[in-house]
């Protein structure tokens, strides 16, 4: 299975600039190339902040945007976000029966999670009592399938100074109910943070972040308040099959300075 995961998008109403970048067209940018080189993947997910503001001129652009991709798409929410425009926006879009953007998706290599743990006002994450219950359905459900997870605030401790208070609320229930999958959980897929990151967990369970898709942090675990920078649009390649996990990063618009030359075997 090929997904392509974007994440961070912050989309702006048109024409106007996030943190010195202009997300619209790094966007417009990565869904070009994902289209003329990707089009045989299955699926495409934005891991949340698809707005900056949350502004329904920004989603109607978002969805003006994705227009093009030929294969279905799953968008989750994160802090930037707004429940009510998103889903004026995109009413036909899988949500659970609380309202959450919450859906799963059944695969031949297991059962793909969809988690929403946008908190309207909160910076950080909130994963309470009525969304794990939702969880606990769906593991449920999964039986003896291997899960992988789709969710925009890391669910464990990244080390990043500046996202120590913005993280996660949830004292570690939701990785504590991953944890907890018979089948176990084959990665775990995050945004928020802006920069690549991969690890494991104390228990054995790998994820990895996507890099934002506009602007990103110049990379340093201490400061509180770290610089915004910008680069080429963004986007990894997920797969998924007899190999196990593996995610490529992909950025848009490099200069080939040199053919690499035809390895000869041994």
């Amino acid at each position: 299975m090929k997904i392509i995961q974007l994440t961070d998008t912050h989309l702006m109403p048109r024409g106007v600039s996030a943190n010195g970048v202009d997300p619209e067209a790094q966007l417009r940018a990565a869904v070009t190339d994902i289209c003329a080189r990707h089009a045989d993947a299955d699926l495409l997910v934005i891991t949340g902040d698809l707005c900056n503001h949350g502004d329904a001129e920004a989603y109607d652009l978002l969805r003006e945007i994705l227009k093009p991709v030929p294969f279905p798409v799953r968008l989750l929410l994160g802090n930037h976000d707004r429940r009510p425009e998103f889903i004026a926006a995109f009413p036909d879009h899988p949500r659970d029966r609380n309202g959450h953007i919450q859906s799963f998706m059944d695969t031949d290599y297991g059962r793909l999670l969809f988690l929403d743990t946008h908190e309207p006002d909160v910076i950080g994450g909130v994963y309470g009592a009525d969304r794990l219950a939702w969880l606990e359905e769906a593991l449920a459900g999964a039986e003896d399938k291997p899960a992988t997870v789709f969710v925009h605030h890391p669910p464990v401790r990244d080390g990043i100074r500046h996202f120590r208070d913005i993280s996660l609320h949830d004292d570690g229930a939701l990785l504590a109910r991953l944890t907890a999958h018979p089948a176990g959980i084959r990665h775990i897929v995050f945004g928020h943070i802006h920069i690549p990151m991969s690890g494991t967990t104390p228990e054995g369970i790998s994820y990895s972040s996507g890099q934002s898709c506009t602007h990103r942090f110049i990379t340093d675990l201490d400061l509180a308040d770290p610089w915004w920078t910008d680069g080429h649009p963004v986007y990894r390649i997920l797969m998924i099959d007899h190999l196990g996990f593996r995610a490529f990063t992909v950025e848009v618009g490099q200069t080939p300075t040199a053919r690499a030359p035809i390895c000869a075997g041994p």
